[in-house]
């Protein structure tokens, strides 16, 4: 049964959703992996793989939604939430430039009280200083947020936003796109539909977006399943999405704390399934950022042909206690070790030129150099921020 269901995704036919719950309940997890393999090398045959330089910039962590797996907000009357100044988070963008950066990763929490107008303001401020990165900013929570404070229609505001200069919008927060799921882990957060609606519009504007799940929390396996049809459809749909993007849930320090950590064999697993399933995806990238250098190694067998972000900064799941930071040399040489060639890339997976990525490489060894140098020891650039007030 499961090697008529891979040979048929081999095969590049597509698979239903009772046929990927078998492959998800399945303990054949080394078939899996050739087969979603075969599917990667099938859909890209280039002799690279490909990652990005970007930072996470979360602009703020004061949010009105309750996330049972966050441990990075903070609700509008703590002491600890912060709103970013402009000049600061403009300099993040800098330091981004300078190590061969060429977007931004631009979420942060529900604030109750910014206006849209604040968000036009910062994405032309952006676009003025720097008008070569793209900025990939406000997840659909954020953006449906967006809508109820300002009281506009979804595709007023999107269009407003585009205007201003936001490039692509990514997929946070779609933990698992269930209802039961959802209700079950959140408190005032943007339920399955309207999610997917804030990605279809954007689509239907003429933008592109990444689709994501964390998994490994509340959800059954057959949910799993659905999240991906449900992706899989809007991508018939639509097209829009450029990229599909896995992760396990980290439970330390958050509500959660009491479920266990998912397995590298469950998120190696999954992943696979998603690309044997996602057969209208492009591009599927490794979670290095939660399964630390060696799994988001492997993961590039098992269906990924994208390392994913350097990253220069993250935050959220450091706040979970999950710190897994990786150098650009580090993620080069990975790439190297399976017998491919590293290539940087931007958000629509377009190689950037050989010169800039020279630079870039050279770059972060001075920076790497510089760190070592000054403290001893190098602590790579990703290292969270401290709340900021």
């Amino acid at each position: 049964m499961i090697d008529h269901i891979l040979a048929k995704a081999v095969a590049g036919e597509r698979i239903t959703a009772a046929e990927g719950h078998t492959l998800l309940a399945s303990r054949q997890l080394l078939d899996l992996g050739q087969a979603a393999d075969a599917v990667c090398r099938r859909k890209h045959p280039e002799p690279y793989r490909t990652y990005n330089i970007d930072r996470n910039i979360n602009y703020t962590n004061i949010c009105t939604a309750v996330c049972d797996f966050c441990a990075f907000y903070r609700s509008p009357k703590s002491a600890d939430g912060y709103l970013l100044s402009r000049d600061l988070l403009l300099e993040k963008i800098a330091e981004t430039v300078r190590l061969g950066g060429n977007q931004i990763l631009l979420q942060g929490g529900l604030h109750p009280t910014l206006p849209l107008s604040w968000y036009e303001a910062l994405l032309q401020d952006i676009r003025q200083h720097y008008p070569q990165v793209n900025v990939h900013g406000f997840s659909p929570p954020e953006i449906h947020h967006f809508t109820k404070l300002s009281r506009l229609p979804l595709r007023t505001v999107l269009e407003r936003l585009r205007d201003a200069g936001l490039g692509s919008i990514p997929g946070g927060g779609a933990e698992i796109l269930v209802d039961r799921v959802r209700r079950s882990i959140t408190r005032g957060k943007v339920l399955t539909d309207d999610w997917l609606q804030v990605m279809r519009v954007w689509h239907q504007l003429g933008g592109h977006s990444s689709a994501t799940m964390m998994f490994g929390h509340v959800e059954t396996l057959a949910e799993r399943i659905e999240h991906l049809e449900r992706l899989r459809q809007l991508q018939d749909e639509t097209g829009g999405f450029t990229a599909f993007i896995g992760w396990t849930m980290q439970p330390d320090h958050t509500a959660l704390a009491h479920l266990p950590h998912a397995s590298p064999a469950d998120y190696l697993q999954t992943l696979a399934v998603a690309r044997l399933y996602l057969d209208n995806f492009a591009h599927l990238q490794s979670s290095w950022v939660t399964q630390g250098l060696k799994i988001g190694q492997l993961a590039m067998l098992y269906g990924a042909n994208d390392m994913g972000s350097l990253m220069i900064e993250e935050n959220v799941v450091a706040q979970a206690g999950t710190v897994h930071f990786l150098t650009l040399e580090q993620i080069r040489a990975a790439i190297t070790e399976l017998g491919f060639v590293p290539r940087q890339r931007n958000v629509h997976y377009e190689l950037v030129g050989r010169e800039q990525e020279r630079r870039a490489v050279e770059a972060n060894r001075r920076g790497a150099a510089g760190a070592t140098e000054a403290s001893g020891t190098f602590v790579a650039a990703g290292t969270p921020d401290a709340f900021l007030s």
